[in-house]
């Protein structure tokens, strides 16, 4: 697979174009893009960091190692929204591709956007909501920022510099979602070498247990939601208790599985206004 977007890299190209001309030699020059990507690859270098680009939600998104590269678990984090406007019963998936219907005046904050992945893919599937998104790292705002241009999206979002919901509190939203740093930083070798090395170790570890950042964000997020509005935020296994413990003072606090049967979204409710 790394090969392959190594090779439409090289040639600028999508994969229709390389499985339906598989008789295309590479130039001179082309074949020293390659190796050079390649021997970039062998160092450990993700192959996103090399291309510029990863794939979410159907949509292509430029990505630098100011930012972590978006993830297909992350995903069901944008499935959980959809599900939780639409009602019971109704699936992720494609069919939450093709857009929700969803009141006008819906109000979004994705909390540490990074690239700005989960804001832009709302913002596509909601045309009618008000997104906001904030980030501490100005160089990852500016990923996020050229993203939501490239998309032609720009005038749907509100970027906002600030850590976490530092200053958004009165806001008063509907959803506040987030794909936050949850690991510890006692799991670091169970973590992939690339990830350590390469990816923005701010946006991946939180602290010595991986719940600090989830211990800021849980009560900020309870004063910037409306009464009834969800907070909805990626999780590891390793920290779903830790999770859980922090969120007794919701309701409705469900966890969703990834693909491999991993607690990996969390959704909780918040109930009253003094609660």
């Amino acid at each position: 697979m790394n090969a392959e977007l190594l090779i439409m890299f090289t040639l600028d190209c999508d994969r229709a174009y390389l499985y339906a001309h598989p008789e295309r030699e590479l130039t001179a020059d082309e074949w020293q893009r390659y190796h050079e990507a390649l021997a970039r690859r062998a160092t450990g270098v993700p192959a996103q960091y090399i291309t510029g680009h990863q794939e979410f939600w159907g949509l292509d998104f430029i990505v630098s190692p100011s930012v972590l590269i978006p993830r297909p678990e992350t995903e069901h984090v944008i499935e959980t929204v959809l599900e939780i406007i639409r009602g019971p019963g109704v699936e992720g998936g494609e069919r939450a591709r093709t857009g929700v219907s969803a009141p006008h005046d819906l109000r979004i904050v994705d909390v540490g956007t990074g690239s700005g992945a989960i804001a832009i893919a709302l913002a596509r599937d909601l045309p009618g909501a008000e997104i906001h998104a904030s980030e501490i790292s100005t160089e990852a705002l500016e990923v996020a920022r050229a993203n939501a241009a490239r998309h032609e999206l720009t005038p749907r979002i509100q970027f906002h510099q600030t850590d976490l919901l530092s200053g958004l509190e009165q806001q008063a939203f509907d959803f506040v979602v987030s794909n936050p740093p949850y690991v510890g930083e006692s799991e670091e070798g169970q973590v992939q070498l690339e990830v350590r090395k390469f990816e923005p170790r701010n946006a991946v570890f939180a602290g010595p247990t991986g719940l600090e950042v989830i211990e800021r964000l849980v009560p900020q997020a309870l004063k910037a939601l409306r009464t009834g509005g969800w907070l909805v935020f990626e999780i590891s296994g390793t920290i779903a208790n830790g999770v859980r413990q922090l969120l007794t003072r919701w309701t409705e606090v469900a966890f969703t599985n990834d693909l491999q049967g991993i607690p990996r979204v969390v959704r909780a409710q918040r109930a009253t206004r003094g609660c």
